[in-house]
Parts: C-alpha cells; structure tokens; sequence
C-alpha cells in the first residue's frame, strides 16, 4: 500500500473529535441527490468502501459520509455543488481536504468523477442505494426456477433461503416441505435448526463482554474458571478463550461424550475435559472440537452472571428483533411454523427423530428462522451495529472475523477459485472467487444449515434445509453469491450431483463387502451372560451391556443399539431404526488374568486409540448390608485373619502386614488393593457357613471363618 493511501485512511480515523454541523450550500439546478448513496473511492487499485446521505432543506443540500473500514460514521460534507450534471463536495475538517467532484448519470442513479486529497489522486463511484438493491434483485431473475430444480434433484423436502445487500434483505423465500406428512410448506418464518452456526452467536457474546472488560482473550481461561482442567497440564494453565473459539485446544472431538448424553450440565461437562486424551499439542493444528465451544458458552454464561441463554438472548436475540429464535428444539417444537426432520434412506425421504442437544447448546444448538438470521447477518455488515444500536466494537468485530488459524489442506485443483479455509472465531474464512467470504455451516440429525458474510461486498447469504448431510445449502449459497456479485456462471449443483451419485453408488458396493473382513467360525470366549453388565470410563461414563437371545444390546448415553458377534471378542452393532448412531460400530470384550471379561473397547474417537471401558464390579458388593455376611475371623494355618466392613467396603488385616482395601470385582470376589494378582473370594455352603478362598500368584488357600 503507498504513502498517498495510508495517508486517507489515517486522516479519516482522525476525525472522531467534535465537528462543525454540515456547510450548505446553494443549489444551482434542479437535479435531485438526496437520500442514501453507496460506493469506493479508488487509488491505485485500492477500494475504500463509502456511504453517504445527502438531504435537501430550504433550497440547500447537506450531506454526510460514512467510511464502515475506518470507523469514521456521520462525518459532515461540506461546499456541496449542484449545477446541471455537475457534482461536487468535500469532507469538512479532513487535513488534506479530500475533494469529489464528479458527473450525476442522466438518470440521477449513479455519480462517478475523480477525487483528491493533498498530492492523492483516484477516482470514485457512487450509486443510490435503493437502485442497488433493485440491481440485485434483477440478478435473481430466475433464481426461484434454479432452487426448485435444485430442491428435487437432491431430494430436499423443505429450503429456506434469505439474501442480505447493504443491511436489506433483498430475498426471502421457502421452498419445499416443512412437513411433509401434512404438505405444509417451508415460508421464510419456518424454524430449523441451525446447528454449528450458533458457534459465531457464542464468539460474539464472548467478544461483547471482551469490550466490557470482564474478559480478555489472550488470559488464561483459568483465570476465570479456577476449576478448569484438561488432562494436559501445560495447556491447563495456557489455554485462553480465543484458544476455545479457534479449534486449536490440541484435542480432537470427542464428540460421542455429550452426544445425546441428557443426564450432565454444563458445568458437570468442563469437569470432565480433564479425563478427554489430547493428539495435538496447543495451537499446533486445528481441530475441530465442540466442547471447547460448550466451554465458550459456559464461560460467557458464568462471566454474564447468567446462562449461556440468556447472555445471548440479551446480548444479541432481544437487541435484534430475533423474536422467533430459541435454544432447544422442544421448544422450536411449540412454535405455529417449525420444519420436521427428515433423512434419506434407500432413496426415500423418511421422518427422523429431533435430536436434543441443549447440553452443548453454546455449539450447535440454536434455531431459528431466515427472517431472524437476515437481521443477524444485517449486524456484522454493518460493523456491529443495528438500527443505530451499537452492540459490539467494530474493531472486536473485525478480530471474529480474521483467522486465526490456517486449516492444513492444499488447495482443491478442481476449484481454483476457492482458497483454502482457515478458522476465525466461530467463523470459516476463505476467499471465493476473488471475494473474502466468512460463513459456517451447521449439521445436526435431520438439519442442514449455512451462514455466508462476504464483508467487503456488503452481501450475506442464509439458506437452511430439513435433511440430514446434504450438501444443497452451501451449492445454493454459491450460486446465489455469483448471482449478487455478478460472477460468472457456475452450475455447482450439477458437479456436485453427478459426484454424489457417483458416491452413492460406491457406498451401496461398499456395503455388500462388509463381512469380507469377518474372520469366519470363530466364537465367543465365553458365554453371552458373562458380557453383561455396566463398563466405565471416566470422561465418557457408562456402557451397559443386557443379553438379549443370542445378542448383546449396549445402550449408552440413551441410545439402544443391539450388537451380534462378529468374530473372537469382536461384536458388531446392528440396526436401530429409530437411531443410527452405533451402526456397524464394532467394540471388542477383553478379559483380565483371572480369565473374566473385565472391560470393552470401542472406536469413539478415530484420533485415539479405543476408547476402555472398564468393567464395574457387581454393584451389591458396595452394600454395607450385603457386605456384613463377610465379616469374621478366618483362620489360615493357625494364622487370624479379621475381615470387617468400613462403610461400604470390606478390609483385611493379617497380624504384622498393613491393612488391606477390598476392592469389589464381581461374584463375591474382592481384589487387594496395590497388589496385583491377590484376591478374595468368599463361598457360602447350603448351611449358610462362610469360607474364603485367597488368590495368589504361587497358590490358592482356603480360610475358614472361625465360631461357624
């Protein structure tokens, strides 16, 4: 950038003291500029976006100029000239008197001329606001008959779409199926789910109260959240809130640990960070990580003095107007226009369950609707303002949306014209086209959503579909985006169509292939019985294994899942069709010295390794009364041996040795406490008479209770 720009911009920034009210001056002709005119000034090739409003009162013009890059809003105009066609005016106070003058087109719609300021040459252009929206909206012709093509080629019941240009929205419209059982259709008032989306609501709470002062980025997050804890001490005591925001925590998803989990609270969720296994050192990559969001929201909600919900909902929902928008999809399910979920199975579009994920709300669970989203893209292209309202700093603004990281993919050599994505804050970035474009989508069972900002253009794009992993929303999304910023033509729907069914097809041959990797006659190492029960792990919580028949049924975190034997240890999840989640999942049983299956490993996380479930000993062995018919005296070669019940648990004493835990495993059998390969077990004869048998490495003795 040269000396001559720099300078602009710097004495445009340096405007924000008191300023004399706007010269006017005498109109020489009868042309009319008054109202709202956008456009650039250039120099050398550089754009600086400005708006100005010029009014008329009492035969004399005055004006003002707002520069959205420099912060400058309002800035008076002065020596304001009219003469015909001619058209000129300077920016009053400005060192370097930054001049225009220019030529009104024959049909008052447009100015363009040259411009100077000090030794600074350019050019600049103007057109009336109201004129670029009918621009726009003439861009559209035909739009509505592309969407309607799209929406049966990919077999989408339902769409919604809106379109933002200069803070209006210029389009608005539903397409399709809300509910398809009951042909209603989708308007731009119908609720979806928006998912993901609602991580940029979650960075820009957190960015409102950076400007109030209760929280800076770059601090550690325990300085706010004292019990915070990862299971890396180093990133504990270094991981900052914008470290929260930008997928750079070092630790992959973990996702199935809240998914569908309704049984912990936020709070209870951050306090089991401590137990999730990083791959990834802090800041070394980007990596996708939903919980880091949920603590995001936490973290706002406690800063707030409030909940997540309610920091937004003031912060952002009641300033905005976005009355239709909510947190949970029971209540999405109240509402008088809402969209069913729905998903494509064999070809044909079938109902699906809503999938409740309040838990991880600060993640990916809003809904709300294109009326309300337009008015959310309308505020971050006005530099964090709405309606006059300022909600947030445009300079925190602009850092939600710079990167932060860069995500580590070559470019596609299939689209040129798309640059690799890096993450912002709550925010994809990349340029499009020759556009900078920062948007995010949102995926959750049954919804497909994206939110498209293109900042330096003035544009955003919302579209929202009722069917799960369809691509529709972000081709939609181009398309539209060509149309506005008159692009070439590109039929992304139909290249991308021809590579869905192409993939389809793949999957279909896939399927049939399955069992080739089934190693065929083995058997289970023991019976179906012994694999019952409940296995634990400490970040991921409980597994419970029933025998049903001649398989086992896992349920875990609410989802039922029966499981066949596949082949050894190995079984195979089988399908539920009220929840796919754990389909084809396959987790291995793995028995312990003693030769009793003692836990389970399943695929939960692909980054890691399996996740362990340990096997959790016969619940009744912690009962206090249960445990009493222990408790005695039992004598080994003349040597007492005291057994007594402390609170819930048993102890061993023998004369000269410490006193030894108990610890419950299962059919009356405890293990000792730090020693490894030593164990209890009690019997009981048809009398009732208690003996105990001690497991050890160089043997087995028998103890028998004394006073039987």
């Amino acid at each position: 950038m040269s000396t001559r720009i720099n300078r602009f911009n710097v004495v445009c920034l340096t405007l924000l003291i008191p300023i004399l009210a706007a010269s006017q001056i005498a109109v020489a002709a009868e042309s009319d500029i008054s109202g709202h005119w956008t456009g650039a000034v250039t120099i050398q090739g550089t754009d600086l976006k400005i708006e100005l409003d010029f009014k008329k009162a009492d035969a004399a013009w005055s004006g003002a100029v707002t520069i959205p890059q420099q912060g400058a809003k309002d800035l008076p105009l002065g020596e304001i000239s009219l003469a015909s066609d001619d058209l000129s005016f300077v920016i009053v106070n400005i060192p370097g008197n930054p001049s225009f003058k220019g030529k009104l087109a024959a049909d008052s719609k447009a100015v363009t001329g040259d411009f100077t300021q000090g030794s600074a040459k350019g050019t600049f252009k103007l057109e009336r606001a109201d004129e670029v929206a009918a621009d726009t909206k003439s861009t559209l012709d035909g739009f509505d008959a592309f969407i309607e093509q799209a929406v049966k080629d990919w077999n989408v019941p339902g769409l919604a779409i809106g379109i933002v240009v200069n803070g209006e929205s210029v389009y608005a419209k539903g397409f399709g199926k809300r509910d398809v059982e009951k042909d209603l259709p989708v308007t731009p008032d119908t609720i979806f789910a928006i998912g993901s989306c609602s991580k940029a609501f979650t960075a820009f709470t957190l960015g409102t109260l950076v400007d109030e002062g209760k929280v800076e980025w770059d601090k550690p997050v325990v300085d706010y959240l004292p019990h915070f804890k990862l299971h890396d001490e180093y990133a504990t005591q270094h991981i900052t809130p914008r470290d929260l925001v930008t997928h750079r925590s070092g630790l992959p998803r973990h996702d199935l640990a809240w998914y569908n989990n309704h049984s912990l609270d936020r709070k209870e969720m951050v306090e089991r960070l401590r137990y999730y296994e990083p791959n990834k050192e802090l800041r070394e990559t980007f990596q996708y990580n939903n919980m880091m969001f949920l603590t995001a929201g936490y973290l706002a909600g406690e800063l707030a003095g409030s909940t997540w919900e309610d920091a937004v909902r003031k912060r952002i929902f009641e300033p905005l107007g976005m009355t239709a928008s909510n947190f949970s999809i029971d209540d999405s399910q109240k509402a008088k226009d809402f969209a069913l979920p729905y998903e494509e199975k064999d070809d044909q579009i079938r109902r699906t369950n809503f999938r409740n994920i309040d838990n991880v709300g600060p993640a990916g669970s809003i809904n709300s609707n294109v009326t309300d989203i337009t008015k959310w893209i309308a505020l971050h292209l006005s530099d964090g303002t709405y309606k006059g309202k300022k909600l947030i700093n445009k300079t925190t603004l602009n850092d939600l949306h710079t990167p932060q990281i860069a995500i580590a993919v070559l470019p596609d050599p299939e689209e040129p014209e798309l640059s690799p994505k890096s993450y912002a804050m709550g925010w994809f970035t990349q340029t499009y086209r020759g556009h900078y474009r920062v948007e995010h989508g949102g995926a959750i069972d049954g919804f497909i959503a994206s939110i498209a900002l293109f900042p330096n253009d003035n544009v955003g794009i919302v579209v929202f579909t009722n069917k799960t992993g369809t691509p529709v929303p972000e081709l939609i999304s181009r398309h539209a985006a060509d149309r506005v910023l008159k692009l070439s033509s590109k039929d992304w729907s139909a290249k991308a169509l021809g590579k869905w069914k192409a993939g389809k097809d793949e999957q279909k041959k896939a399927e049939t292939k399955k069992d080739t990797v089934r190693r065929k006659d083995t058997h289970p190492s023991h019976l179906l019985d012994d694999y019952a029960g409940d296995y634990d792990n400490p970040g991921y919580g409980i597994i419970h294994m029933d025998k049903d028949g001649e398989k086992l049924v896992m349920t875990f975190n609410n989802i039922v899942t029966p499981f066949e034997h596949w082949h050894y240890d190995v079984f195979s999840g089988q399908c539920n069709p009220d929840d796919h989640t754990f389909e084809d999942l396959k987790i291995q049983f793995i028995g312990n010295l003693k030769g009793d299956i003692d836990r389970v490993t399943v695929p939960l996380e692909p980054a890691l390794d399996e996740i362990v479930f340990k096997k959790k000993p016969d619940a009744k062995l912690s009962d206090p009364t249960y445990l009493a018919k222990f408790a005695g005296v039992y004598q080994l070669a003349e040597v007492d041996i005291t057994v007594s019940v402390h609170g819930n648990a048993l102890t061993l004493f023998v004369p000269g040795q410490p006193l030894y835990d108990l610890v419950p495993d299962r059919n009356d059998e405890f293990n000792l406490k730090g020693i490894n390969g030593f164990s209890v077990h009690f019997l009981a004869d048809s009398s009732g008479a208690m003996t105990a048998v001690l497991n050890q490495p160089n043997g087995v003795f028998e103890l028998k209770r004394k006073g039987q």
